[in-house]
């Protein structure tokens, strides 16, 4: 059975910085990020949550188009954050998981092209430092929102704990890889 792929491979119109896909993001964070044109769309934030428990099963993974990209990059970001969470001495409620999970988010992290980026292989690295200053905006802006969204996920039930169900999958590794930003 094929890992599941992004449906953004052919969205029209998409601003590639070296091979990765640049997709509009439904965002309340401050950022070179275009914006969604139909809010009630699902954007790659949704899809990567979607996504998420299934393809974290798979080792493999075939890259299809500059969207599949993205993804990786965001499921690794996803994995990193529930590794955090799961990390915590005790369990961490709601508020205290929003200001690690933006920590984390923040933080400098390399992107492709960068020597410490664990994916470089298939990844093009930006054409120019200005390039590489937005693709960096741009992922710093989606892994706010990714972490803002994920909280809601994980404490959707109203316990004041995480989702068990969500949790089960901290110590998976999509393709036995890890963006080593924990």
């Amino acid at each position: 059975m094929p890992a599941y792929h992004s449906s953004f491979n052919e969205y029209p119109d998409t601003r590639l910085v070296g091979n990765l896909a640049l997709l509009p993001v439904k965002t309340k964070f401050r950022g070179p990020a275009p914006s969604a044109a139909d809010p009630n769309e699902a954007d790659i934030i949704d899809e990567t949550l979607d996504l998420f428990r299934a393809n974290s099963l798979f080792r493999n993974f075939e890259i299809k188009g500059p969207a599949d990209r993205l993804l990786i990059i965001l499921i690794l970001f996803v994995s990193d954050c529930l590794a955090k969470i799961g990390a915590a001495r005790t369990v961490p409620n709601q508020i205290e998981v929003g200001k690690m999970l933006n920590t984390l988010a923040v933080d400098n992290f390399p992107i492709p092209g960068d020597a410490t980026f664990a994916l470089n292989a298939h990844y093009a690295p930006p054409p120019s430092r200005s390039e590489a200053e937005y693709l960096r905006g741009y992922l710093t802006q989606v892994r706010q929102e990714l972490a803002a969204r994920l909280i809601e996920k994980l404490y959707a039930d109203g316990t004041g704990k995480p989702s068990k169900w969500w949790m089960s999958f901290q110590k998976r590794r999509f393709m036995n890889r890890s963006l080593g930003t924990q």
